[in-house]
Protein backbone atom coordinates (compact mmCIF):
# COMPACT_ATOMS: atom_id res chain seq x y z
CA UNK A 1 0.00 0.00 0.00
CA UNK A 2 1.10 3.56 -0.63
CA UNK A 3 0.80 6.07 2.22
CA UNK A 4 -2.61 7.41 1.20
CA UNK A 5 -4.09 3.92 0.90
CA UNK A 6 -2.56 2.87 4.23
CA UNK A 7 -4.14 5.88 5.94
CA UNK A 8 -7.51 5.14 4.33
CA UNK A 9 -7.22 1.48 5.37
CA UNK A 10 -6.66 2.48 9.01
CA UNK A 11 -9.58 4.92 8.68
CA UNK A 12 -11.80 2.10 7.41
CA UNK A 13 -10.76 -0.31 10.16
CA UNK A 14 -11.55 2.39 12.71
CA UNK A 15 -15.11 2.71 11.41
CA UNK A 16 -14.62 6.38 10.55
CA UNK A 17 -15.92 5.81 7.02
CA UNK A 18 -19.54 5.52 8.17
CA UNK A 19 -19.49 1.73 8.50
CA UNK A 20 -20.40 1.92 12.20
CA UNK A 21 -23.32 4.32 11.78
CA UNK A 22 -26.25 3.22 13.94
CA UNK A 23 -24.11 1.03 16.24
CA UNK A 24 -24.41 1.25 20.01
CA UNK A 25 -21.49 2.37 22.14
CA UNK A 26 -20.37 -1.12 23.19
CA UNK A 27 -20.24 -2.28 19.57
CA UNK A 28 -18.21 0.77 18.52
CA UNK A 29 -15.62 0.04 21.22
CA UNK A 30 -15.51 -3.64 20.27
CA UNK A 31 -14.91 -2.92 16.58
CA UNK A 32 -12.83 0.28 16.67
CA UNK A 33 -11.02 0.00 19.99
CA UNK A 34 -11.42 1.12 23.58
CA UNK A 35 -11.53 4.88 24.12
CA UNK A 36 -8.75 6.32 26.26
CA UNK A 37 -10.21 8.12 29.26
CA UNK A 38 -8.17 10.70 31.11
CA UNK A 39 -11.01 12.90 32.27
CA UNK A 40 -11.38 14.37 28.80
CA UNK A 41 -14.08 14.29 26.13
CA UNK A 42 -12.42 11.74 23.84
CA UNK A 43 -14.91 8.91 24.61
CA UNK A 44 -17.81 11.15 23.57
CA UNK A 45 -16.14 12.25 20.34
CA UNK A 46 -15.11 8.67 19.57
CA UNK A 47 -18.76 7.64 19.58
CA UNK A 48 -20.13 10.74 17.89
CA UNK A 49 -17.65 10.55 15.00
CA UNK A 50 -18.21 6.86 14.30
CA UNK A 51 -21.87 6.31 15.09
CA UNK A 52 -23.45 9.72 15.67
CA UNK A 53 -24.16 8.85 19.32
CA UNK A 54 -25.05 11.86 21.46
CA UNK A 55 -24.00 12.38 25.08
CA UNK A 56 -27.40 11.52 26.55
CA UNK A 57 -27.26 8.03 25.02
CA UNK A 58 -23.64 7.52 26.10
CA UNK A 59 -24.42 8.48 29.70
CA UNK A 60 -27.42 6.14 29.67
CA UNK A 61 -25.19 3.26 28.54
CA UNK A 62 -22.74 4.12 31.33
CA UNK A 63 -25.55 4.13 33.90
CA UNK A 64 -26.81 0.76 32.61
CA UNK A 65 -23.26 -0.68 32.78
CA UNK A 66 -23.26 -1.51 29.06
CA UNK A 67 -20.01 0.47 28.88
CA UNK A 68 -17.64 1.35 31.69
CA UNK A 69 -14.28 2.95 32.42
CA UNK A 70 -11.80 0.35 33.65
CA UNK A 71 -8.03 0.00 34.15
CA UNK A 72 -6.67 -2.50 31.63
CA UNK A 73 -3.73 -2.55 29.18
CA UNK A 74 -0.60 -0.92 30.71
CA UNK A 75 -2.73 -0.17 33.76
CA UNK A 76 -4.33 2.71 31.82
CA UNK A 77 -8.05 3.46 31.94
CA UNK A 78 -10.23 2.99 28.88
CA UNK A 79 -13.96 3.01 28.24
CA UNK A 80 -15.03 -0.38 26.88
CA UNK A 81 -18.05 -2.60 26.38
CA UNK A 82 -19.44 -5.08 28.89
CA UNK A 83 -18.38 -8.16 26.91
CA UNK A 84 -14.74 -7.26 27.59
CA UNK A 85 -14.90 -6.34 31.27
CA UNK A 86 -13.51 -9.45 32.94
CA UNK A 87 -10.63 -10.36 30.63
CA UNK A 88 -9.69 -6.70 30.07
CA UNK A 89 -9.52 -6.11 33.83
CA UNK A 90 -7.22 -9.08 34.23
CA UNK A 91 -4.66 -7.35 31.99
CA UNK A 92 -4.38 -4.43 34.41
CA UNK A 93 -3.88 -6.40 37.61
CA UNK A 94 -0.09 -6.28 37.33
CA UNK A 95 -0.15 -2.48 37.44
CA UNK A 96 -2.34 -2.56 40.55
CA UNK A 97 0.02 -5.00 42.22
CA UNK A 98 2.97 -2.73 41.43
CA UNK A 99 1.54 -0.09 43.76
CA UNK A 100 1.66 -2.63 46.60
CA UNK A 101 5.42 -2.84 46.12
CA UNK A 102 5.62 0.92 46.62
CA UNK A 103 3.80 0.55 49.94
CA UNK A 104 6.12 -2.28 50.92
CA UNK A 105 9.10 0.04 50.47
CA UNK A 106 7.32 2.51 52.75
CA UNK A 107 7.01 -0.09 55.49
CA UNK A 108 3.44 -1.27 54.85
CA UNK A 109 3.14 -5.06 54.96
CA UNK A 110 0.80 -6.98 52.68
CA UNK A 111 -1.24 -8.15 55.64
CA UNK A 112 -2.13 -4.52 56.43
CA UNK A 113 -3.13 -3.92 52.81
CA UNK A 114 -5.34 -7.03 52.82
CA UNK A 115 -6.98 -6.04 56.10
CA UNK A 116 -7.83 -2.58 54.78
CA UNK A 117 -9.17 -4.13 51.57
CA UNK A 118 -11.50 -6.39 53.58
CA UNK A 119 -12.79 -3.49 55.69
CA UNK A 120 -13.30 -1.30 52.63
CA UNK A 121 -15.21 -4.00 50.78
CA UNK A 122 -17.45 -4.71 53.78
CA UNK A 123 -18.18 -1.02 54.15
CA UNK A 124 -19.15 -0.65 50.49
CA UNK A 125 -21.42 -3.69 50.66
CA UNK A 126 -23.25 -2.13 53.62
CA UNK A 127 -23.41 1.39 52.14
CA UNK A 128 -26.69 2.74 50.81
CA UNK A 129 -24.92 4.13 47.75
CA UNK A 130 -21.48 4.88 46.31
CA UNK A 131 -18.94 6.50 48.63
CA UNK A 132 -16.29 8.95 47.51
CA UNK A 133 -12.67 8.68 48.77
CA UNK A 134 -13.17 11.26 51.52
CA UNK A 135 -16.25 9.45 52.84
CA UNK A 136 -14.36 6.17 52.78
CA UNK A 137 -11.35 7.63 54.56
CA UNK A 138 -13.52 9.25 57.24
CA UNK A 139 -15.46 6.05 57.91
CA UNK A 140 -12.43 3.76 57.84
CA UNK A 141 -10.62 5.99 60.32
CA UNK A 142 -7.32 4.68 61.67
CA UNK A 143 -7.41 1.70 59.31
CA UNK A 144 -6.14 4.10 56.63
CA UNK A 145 -2.52 4.94 57.31
CA UNK A 146 -0.94 8.26 56.34
CA UNK A 147 2.44 7.77 54.71
CA UNK A 148 3.80 11.27 55.27
CA UNK A 149 6.12 13.26 53.07
CA UNK A 150 8.03 10.19 51.90
CA UNK A 151 4.78 8.67 50.71
CA UNK A 152 3.78 11.83 48.87
CA UNK A 153 7.09 11.78 47.02
CA UNK A 154 6.28 8.27 45.81
CA UNK A 155 2.69 9.12 44.92
CA UNK A 156 1.15 7.32 47.90
CA UNK A 157 0.05 9.77 50.58
CA UNK A 158 -2.13 7.11 52.28
CA UNK A 159 -2.78 3.38 51.91
CA UNK A 160 -6.34 3.85 50.62
CA UNK A 161 -5.69 4.55 46.89
CA UNK A 162 -3.66 1.35 46.55
CA UNK A 163 -6.42 -0.68 48.16
CA UNK A 164 -9.08 0.87 45.95
CA UNK A 165 -6.93 0.09 42.92
CA UNK A 166 -6.54 -3.55 43.95
CA UNK A 167 -10.26 -3.98 44.60
CA UNK A 168 -11.10 -2.39 41.27
CA UNK A 169 -8.54 -4.44 39.37
CA UNK A 170 -10.23 -7.73 40.19
CA UNK A 171 -13.79 -6.44 39.85
CA UNK A 172 -14.78 -6.43 43.53
CA UNK A 173 -15.60 -2.71 43.36
CA UNK A 174 -16.06 -0.19 40.57
CA UNK A 175 -15.74 3.55 40.16
CA UNK A 176 -18.88 5.58 39.55
CA UNK A 177 -18.57 9.03 37.92
CA UNK A 178 -20.18 11.40 40.40
CA UNK A 179 -22.21 13.32 37.82
CA UNK A 180 -22.59 10.39 35.43
CA UNK A 181 -20.26 11.89 32.84
CA UNK A 182 -17.06 10.52 31.35
CA UNK A 183 -15.34 13.88 30.82
CA UNK A 184 -14.33 14.46 34.43
CA UNK A 185 -12.38 12.61 37.12
CA UNK A 186 -14.49 12.80 40.24
CA UNK A 187 -15.56 9.36 41.37
CA UNK A 188 -17.27 7.45 44.10
CA UNK A 189 -16.94 3.69 44.68
CA UNK A 190 -19.47 0.91 45.00
CA UNK A 191 -19.30 -2.86 45.51
CA UNK A 192 -19.48 -4.84 42.27
CA UNK A 193 -18.61 -8.54 42.32
CA UNK A 194 -17.73 -9.01 38.65
CA UNK A 195 -17.11 -12.72 37.89
CA UNK A 196 -13.45 -13.53 37.38
CA UNK A 197 -12.12 -13.85 33.86
CA UNK A 198 -12.39 -17.34 32.38
CA UNK A 199 -9.27 -16.76 30.29
CA UNK A 200 -5.78 -17.67 31.45
CA UNK A 201 -3.21 -14.84 31.31
CA UNK A 202 -1.96 -16.26 28.00
CA UNK A 203 -5.48 -16.37 26.57
CA UNK A 204 -6.20 -12.83 27.75
CA UNK A 205 -3.03 -11.58 26.03
CA UNK A 206 -4.03 -13.40 22.83
CA UNK A 207 -7.51 -11.89 23.08
CA UNK A 208 -6.06 -8.40 23.36
CA UNK A 209 -3.68 -8.99 20.46
CA UNK A 210 -6.50 -10.19 18.22
CA UNK A 211 -8.62 -7.19 19.16
CA UNK A 212 -5.71 -4.78 18.74
CA UNK A 213 -4.76 -6.01 15.27
CA UNK A 214 -8.41 -5.91 14.27
CA UNK A 215 -8.77 -2.32 15.50
CA UNK A 216 -5.63 -1.13 13.72
CA UNK A 217 -5.66 -3.27 10.59
CA UNK A 218 -2.00 -4.05 11.27
CA UNK A 219 0.82 -2.88 13.51
CA UNK A 220 4.54 -3.33 14.00
CA UNK A 221 5.97 -5.37 16.84
CA UNK A 222 7.11 -2.18 18.57
CA UNK A 223 3.70 -0.53 18.22
CA UNK A 224 1.87 -3.54 19.61
CA UNK A 225 4.30 -3.70 22.54
CA UNK A 226 3.76 -0.04 23.33
CA UNK A 227 -0.01 -0.50 23.56
CA UNK A 228 -0.08 -3.86 25.33
CA UNK A 229 3.06 -3.56 27.51
CA UNK A 230 3.75 -7.22 26.74
CA UNK A 231 7.33 -8.48 26.80
CA UNK A 232 8.89 -9.55 23.51
CA UNK A 233 8.25 -13.19 24.37
CA UNK A 234 4.64 -12.51 25.36
CA UNK A 235 4.08 -10.48 22.19
CA UNK A 236 5.43 -13.20 19.92
CA UNK A 237 3.37 -15.84 21.72
CA UNK A 238 0.20 -13.77 21.37
CA UNK A 239 0.87 -13.14 17.67
CA UNK A 240 1.37 -16.85 17.10
CA UNK A 241 -1.79 -17.70 19.07
CA UNK A 242 -3.96 -15.58 16.77
CA UNK A 243 -2.20 -16.71 13.59
CA UNK A 244 -0.92 -13.22 12.76
CA UNK A 245 0.94 -12.78 9.48
CA UNK A 246 3.82 -10.36 8.88
CA UNK A 247 3.30 -8.14 5.82
CA UNK A 248 5.72 -5.35 4.94
CA UNK A 249 6.89 -5.02 8.53
CA UNK A 250 3.40 -5.07 10.04
CA UNK A 251 1.61 -7.91 11.76
CA UNK A 252 -1.94 -8.50 10.53
CA UNK A 253 -4.79 -10.92 11.07
CA UNK A 254 -5.22 -13.33 8.14
CA UNK A 255 -8.70 -12.01 7.36
CA UNK A 256 -7.33 -8.48 7.12
CA UNK A 257 -4.54 -9.56 4.79
CA UNK A 258 -7.15 -10.83 2.35
CA UNK A 259 -9.33 -7.72 2.66
CA UNK A 260 -6.42 -5.29 2.41
CA UNK A 261 -5.30 -6.91 -0.85
CA UNK A 262 -8.41 -5.61 -2.63
CA UNK A 263 -8.94 -2.42 -0.61
CA UNK A 264 -9.08 0.91 -2.44
CA UNK A 265 -9.29 4.34 -0.86
CA UNK A 266 -12.64 6.12 -1.35
CA UNK A 267 -12.73 9.00 -3.81
CA UNK A 268 -15.14 11.24 -1.90
CA UNK A 269 -14.19 13.32 1.14
CA UNK A 270 -14.94 11.79 4.55
CA UNK A 271 -14.38 14.55 7.09
CA UNK A 272 -14.18 14.02 10.84
CA UNK A 273 -13.07 16.13 13.78
CA UNK A 274 -11.41 13.83 16.32
CA UNK A 275 -9.77 14.14 19.71
CA UNK A 276 -5.99 14.14 19.76
CA UNK A 277 -6.17 10.91 21.80
CA UNK A 278 -8.47 9.13 19.33
CA UNK A 279 -7.65 5.47 18.73
CA UNK A 280 -6.79 6.23 15.09
CA UNK A 281 -3.55 7.75 16.42
CA UNK A 282 -3.20 6.46 19.98
CA UNK A 283 -3.25 2.72 19.29
CA UNK A 284 -0.01 2.93 17.30
CA UNK A 285 1.08 6.37 18.50
CA UNK A 286 1.80 7.23 14.86
CA UNK A 287 0.20 10.63 14.32
CA UNK A 288 3.17 11.64 12.13
CA UNK A 289 2.14 9.02 9.55
CA UNK A 290 -1.16 10.83 9.10
CA UNK A 291 0.42 14.02 7.73
CA UNK A 292 1.12 14.41 4.04
CA UNK A 293 4.73 14.87 2.97
CA UNK A 294 4.14 18.55 2.17
CA UNK A 295 2.60 19.22 5.60
CA UNK A 296 5.29 17.53 7.68
CA UNK A 297 7.21 20.80 8.08
CA UNK A 298 4.20 22.71 9.42
CA UNK A 299 4.62 24.13 12.89
CA UNK A 300 2.49 25.75 15.53
CA UNK A 301 3.73 27.48 18.68
CA UNK A 302 7.29 26.71 17.68
CA UNK A 303 7.12 22.91 17.23
CA UNK A 304 6.86 20.88 14.04
CA UNK A 305 3.59 18.97 14.21
CA UNK A 306 4.92 15.77 12.63
CA UNK A 307 7.78 15.51 15.14
CA UNK A 308 5.55 15.35 18.20
CA UNK A 309 4.66 11.92 19.59
CA UNK A 310 1.22 13.14 20.65
CA UNK A 311 -0.81 15.78 18.87
CA UNK A 312 -0.87 19.12 20.74
CA UNK A 313 -4.28 19.97 19.25
CA UNK A 314 -7.23 17.97 17.99
CA UNK A 315 -7.09 16.95 14.30
CA UNK A 316 -9.40 17.56 11.37
CA UNK A 317 -9.09 14.40 9.28
CA UNK A 318 -10.10 13.24 5.79
CA UNK A 319 -9.80 9.50 5.08
CA UNK A 320 -6.95 9.22 7.58
CA UNK A 321 -5.07 12.33 6.43
CA UNK A 322 -4.73 15.17 8.94
CA UNK A 323 -5.79 18.30 7.06
CA UNK A 324 -6.10 20.72 9.97
CA UNK A 325 -6.23 21.27 13.73
CA UNK A 326 -8.86 22.52 16.14
CA UNK A 327 -9.66 23.46 19.72
CA UNK A 328 -12.97 24.43 21.28
CA UNK A 329 -13.25 27.98 22.60
CA UNK A 330 -16.10 27.94 25.18
CA UNK A 331 -15.92 31.71 25.67
CA UNK A 332 -16.85 32.22 22.02
CA UNK A 333 -18.83 28.95 21.81
CA UNK A 334 -17.02 28.09 18.59
CA UNK A 335 -14.36 25.81 17.22
CA UNK A 336 -11.08 27.60 16.58
CA UNK A 337 -9.56 25.82 13.61
CA UNK A 338 -6.79 25.92 11.07
CA UNK A 339 -6.98 23.95 7.84
CA UNK A 340 -3.71 23.53 5.99
CA UNK A 341 -5.46 24.31 2.70
CA UNK A 342 -8.64 26.21 1.90
CA UNK A 343 -11.54 24.47 3.63
CA UNK A 344 -14.01 22.69 1.35
CA UNK A 345 -17.76 22.79 1.82
CA UNK A 346 -17.60 19.34 3.43
CA UNK A 347 -15.03 20.53 5.97
CA UNK A 348 -17.08 23.62 6.86
CA UNK A 349 -20.21 21.49 7.24
CA UNK A 350 -18.55 19.02 9.58
CA UNK A 351 -17.01 21.76 11.71
CA UNK A 352 -20.47 23.29 12.14
CA UNK A 353 -21.95 19.90 13.11
CA UNK A 354 -19.27 19.18 15.70
CA UNK A 355 -19.50 22.72 17.02
CA UNK A 356 -23.22 22.21 17.63
CA UNK A 357 -22.55 18.84 19.30
CA UNK A 358 -20.00 20.28 21.72
CA UNK A 359 -22.02 23.38 22.46
CA UNK A 360 -25.27 21.47 23.03
CA UNK A 361 -24.07 18.21 24.60
CA UNK A 362 -20.74 18.85 26.30
CA UNK A 363 -20.41 22.58 26.94
CA UNK A 364 -16.64 22.33 26.48
CA UNK A 365 -14.11 19.91 25.01
CA UNK A 366 -11.32 19.08 27.41
CA UNK A 367 -8.34 16.95 26.38
CA UNK A 368 -7.84 15.71 29.95
CA UNK A 369 -9.17 16.37 33.43
CA UNK A 370 -7.04 19.45 34.18
CA UNK A 371 -7.55 21.01 30.75
CA UNK A 372 -9.31 24.38 30.96
CA UNK A 373 -10.14 27.26 28.61
CA UNK A 374 -7.39 29.32 30.24
CA UNK A 375 -4.75 26.59 29.86
CA UNK A 376 -5.51 26.16 26.15
CA UNK A 377 -5.92 29.85 25.27
CA UNK A 378 -2.41 30.02 23.80
CA UNK A 379 -3.28 27.14 21.46
CA UNK A 380 -6.60 28.74 20.54
CA UNK A 381 -4.88 32.03 19.74
CA UNK A 382 -2.27 30.22 17.65
CA UNK A 383 -4.91 28.37 15.64
CA UNK A 384 -6.80 31.59 15.00
CA UNK A 385 -3.58 33.28 13.89
CA UNK A 386 -2.60 30.36 11.65
CA UNK A 387 -6.03 30.43 10.05
CA UNK A 388 -5.48 34.05 9.23
CA UNK A 389 -1.88 33.86 8.04
CA UNK A 390 -1.76 30.49 6.30
CA UNK A 391 1.09 28.02 6.63
CA UNK A 392 2.14 28.25 10.27
CA UNK A 393 3.07 30.66 13.03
Amino acid sequence: MDSATQRAWSWHKQGLDGSLAGSNAADVFAKAGWARSIGGANPYMTLFARAGIRREQVDAEVAALHIHELPTARGCTYVLGERDYAWALSLGQGAAEATVKVLDKLGVERSEVNALADKTLKMLHKAQGPLDPKQLKDQLGDAVRSLGEEGKKKGASTTLPTVLGLLQADGRIRRVPINGRLDQQRYAYTAWGLPAAKETPEQARAHLMESYLGWTGGATLKQSQWFTAFTVAQTKAALAAVGAVECDGQWMLPRDVAEAATFTAPDEEQIQLLAGSDTLFLLRRNAADHFSEEDRELHLVGAKLALQADLPDHPIVDRGLIIGLWQYDPGQERIAHWTFKKATAAVKKRIAEVEEFIRGDLGDFRSFSLDSPASRQKRIDALNAAAGFGRGV
